[in-house]
């Protein structure tokens, strides 16, 4: 058994509905980001801080990782939504546009304050210049930063870019988050894919973000979660060559380096083989809950 928390698919969810709260306890997205920000009306944002609140604390979503994204520092609601939060205690509080180290110990000082349990980590938002720019000071900030979630809309925003497929544009600053986050040994979500109804985009960004490094990416439809789920496992091929290889160097013990089908196998490929076999058995572990 692995302590690996797969996060192939991690669904936003507006808090501020009550159904799309409750059907989140069936879908099998491994992770959840219960939303106070961008999915929230103002006029509705305390109703759902409750909501959200009561969501996390309830244990109703089983082996999901649950989060709760507040609204961003220096908005009217930043303050109350972190308190709540803190006191709810879900796997990670998700917090938009963070830009700084200082930034960053000063949620975690205010997590601290409300009563976040030790579990609860912070997950932060790279979605700006400022923040790509300075990653990896963020990335190495708190003992608490759990994972990097990449704001692609707003950072093509931001940097006058457009959204274009295979995401050129970008790609300079998913790679630098990316970098940052591995420095770190903490997760990166790749971003969201806005049209819903282009299935094949959507694939092909995931295997994209794969590809690239990402750990899983976050979604804005619960139809976006078995496409993430497949795209971010290990392929039954992966797995069986990790297997092999693995079975190759131990057998060759003390030899250094090994063949095997003629591939030269050194403890950088042991090491990648393990990660890949340990994703593997925790996804299998889920679906034997």
């Amino acid at each position: 058994m692995t302590d690996f928390t797969p996060l192939r698919s991690v669904l936003y969810m507006p808090s501020s509905n009550q159904r799309a709260l409750e059907k989140a306890r069936t879908i099998p997205c491994d992770g959840l980001i219960l939303d106070l920000e961008d999915a929230v009306s103002p006029d509705a944002k305390e109703s759902a801080r409750e909501a959200a609140a009561a969501a996390a604390a309830s244990g109703d979503y089983g082996r999901r990782t649950v989060t709760i994204r507040v609204n961003a520092i220096g908005t009217q609601w930043h303050d109350a939504d972190l308190a709540a939060a803190s006191q709810a205690g879900p796997d990670a509080i998700v917090v938009p546009k963070v830009e700084s180290a200082e930034e960053v110990a000063r949620l975690v000082a205010a997590m601290e304050k409300a009563g976040a349990p030790d579990h609860t980590r912070l997950w932060a938002m790279v979605e700006t210049p400022v923040a790509i720019l300075d990653a990896l000071a963020i990335a190495r900030s708190s003992e608490r930063l759990g994972a990097f979630v990449i704001g692609t809309n707003d950072l093509v925003k931001e940097l006058y870019a457009e959204h274009v497929p295979g995401r050129a544009p970008i790609l300079p600053s998913l790679h630098t988050a990316l970098l940052a986050g591995r420095a770190a040994g903490i997760a990166v979500l790749d971003g969201v894919y806005n049209d819903v109804k282009d299935a094949d985009g959507f694939l092909a960004e995931c295997e994209q973000g794969r590809q690239m490094g990402f750990d899983g990416k976050t979604l804005v439809h619960p139809g976006q979660v078995e496409g993430a789920n497949r795209a971010f496992a290990p392929s039954p091929a992966a797995v069986e060559d990790a297997r092999e290889l693995i079975a190759a160097f131990e057998a060759g013990a003390g030899a250094g380096v090994v063949t095997l089908n003629g591939r030269m196998i050194e403890n950088l490929h042991v090491e990648s083989a393990r990660r890949t076999l340990s994703i593997h058995e925790a996804i299998e572990a889920i679906g034997t809950e």
